[in-house]
């Protein structure tokens, strides 16, 4: 009888040792969702662990993927949500969360995903009522596009503007006609950027991903038009860049306030294509517009032909970066009576600045303030005529070379020109490049030490020109 009792009571040990195991933790995904390509989406995956919560992990595929919230320690349940960032290739993708508890049992699961292509829009008609152009949409322009008087078009932060391949009078452009209007108004984290179709930049990039930001020509540019004071042959004149088949291209007026719109935090790539010999669409081009159009933090990029262009008018303009421009990189004619503040040019075809004079009877001044220019490739400085109204003030030049010059000095109307800086090749004087008295007026200093010049601050982040480190030596 002992003898059993002692198996009895050595069993009864044994089991007394024994945990009871818990049931392993399960994972439940959310839903199959969709994803835009680069888009980021947070993905709440709920958990029951009977032993507690341990720990976590996350791998995919199509993406990346990491923990945003985590479960709590030692919690039986919860929600463990991970963010998922799609990649660039369309198709499928996966996240799948792993979990552990107290007792080492791991469970998992998988949330489906497809990663679907930006949105392409195409564009093929004028646009004649008012219309918006969606953040995260790319648009192609299918031709030229005009947006016609009594129309605005608005444009979210973000979007996108492809123009086709053409030329001549098959060349892509967008064109505000007078009494159109366009708003705008992209911002430092998503700049609104016209580009070409060759491009593959897609919504939330910066720079192109296969175009170096020296190639030019592949379609037009943006073309802004109003009916402020010209001083032209007429009150109003065709543009430049459309052909006299379209009256949507005139410019020119007795309205110095006219207001055709915001352009703000713009990117303009690529652009200039030829309408004919020697008539080339600028990067942005702006006909006789009034003061009440507001223009500011604008990037230029490759552009065949100049940089911006004015034409009359009176708008002011702020915050300008231009960056390898086939032709002038600041070019304004036929009295333009506005204000530039606050540019920067880089390595232009022709001129950094081409400053002329009124074609016409009515004549205003503009006036150029806070600039940086280096002059890199450019065949000259600064190009005036005899009757240039201009006042400049705040310049700084660097990356001189022989042959570039500031030869002309205007003589017919009153100009200022003051607080210029310069850094000079090596053995090189001021007077072999500020010419004709120029030199008066100009200052040598070393490189890096200048005090005027422009604020290149305001370009960081969202212009090409800043994340290429071309702005590096500014």
């Amino acid at each position: 009888m002992k003898k059993y009792l002692s198996i009895i009571v050595l069993i009864g040990i044994v089991f007394s040792g024994c945990k009871k195991e818990n049931d392993p933790p399960v994972v439940t995904a959310p839903q199959n969702s969709s994803v835009e390509i680069t888009e980021t989406v947070n993905l709440s995956f709920s958990f029951n662990a009977p032993a507690g919560f341990k720990s976590a992990t996350v791998t995919s595929t199509g993406g990346e993927a990491h923990i945003i919230t985590d479960g709590t320690a030692g919690a039986a349940s919860g929600t463990i949500v991970v963010a998922f960032t799609a990649g660039k290739a369309t198709g499928a993708g996966s996240v799948v969360l792993t979990l552990t508890d107290n007792d080492s049992q791991t469970g998992n699961a998988t949330a489906v995903l497809t990663i679907e292509g930006v949105p392409v829009i195409s564009v093929s008609q004028n646009i004649t009522s008012n219309t918006t152009w969606t953040a995260g949409n790319i648009y192609i322009l299918e031709g030229r596009i005009t947006v016609v008087s009594g129309a605005t078009l608005t444009i979210e932060p973000g979007v996108i503007v492809k123009g086709r391949e053409g030329s001549e009078a098959n060349a892509t452009a967008l064109m505000i006609a007078r009494g159109g209007k366009i708003m705008a108004e992209g911002t430092a984290d998503a700049p609104i950027i016209f580009t070409s179709v060759s491009d593959n930049i897609i919504p939330g990039e910066i720079a192109s991903p296969n175009l170096a930001p020296t190639m030019n020509g592949l379609w037009g540019g943006v073309i802004i038009l109003g009916r402020a004071p010209i001083s032209a042959e007429s009150d109003a004149m065709q543009i430049e860049g459309i052909p006299a088949s379209d009256l949507n291209g005139l410019y020119g007026g007795n309205d110095p306030a006219d207001n055709s719109g915001v352009l703000k935090y713009i990117s303009i790539r690529h652009g200039g294509a030829n309408i004919g010999e020697g008539n080339e669409i600028n990067g942005l081009t702006l006909g006789g517009v009034g003061s009440g159009t507001v223009i500011e933090n604008i990037e230029i990029v490759a552009n065949q032909d100049d940089g911006i262009e004015w034409f009359g008018g009176t708008v002011n303009v702020k915050n300008v970066v231009v960056l390898n421009t086939g032709d002038d990189a600041i070019d304004t004619d036929q009295s333009w009576g506005g204000t530039l503040d606050n540019f920067i040019v880089i390595n232009p075809g022709d001129e950094c600045l081409e400053l002329d004079g009124p074609e016409g009877t009515m004549v205003a001044k503009h006036t150029l303030k806070n600039g940086s220019c280096y002059a890199g490739d450019a065949q000259g400085l600064v190009d005036l005529d005899p009757n240039s109204n201009v006042d400049i003030d705040g310049m700084y030049f660097f990356g001189l070379k022989e042959g570039q010059d500031f030869d002309e000095l205007p003589t017919v109307y009153e100009c200022s020109f003051t607080n210029f800086e310069v850094t000079l090749p090596a053995g090189k004087n001021i007077s072999d490049f500020f010419k004709g008295g120029s030199d008066a007026f100009v200052t040598a200093v070393a490189a890096g030490a200048n005090t005027k010049g422009a604020n290149p601050e305001v370009f960081l982040g969202w212009t090409w020109t800043a994340v290429s480190g071309a702005l590096n030596n500014f």
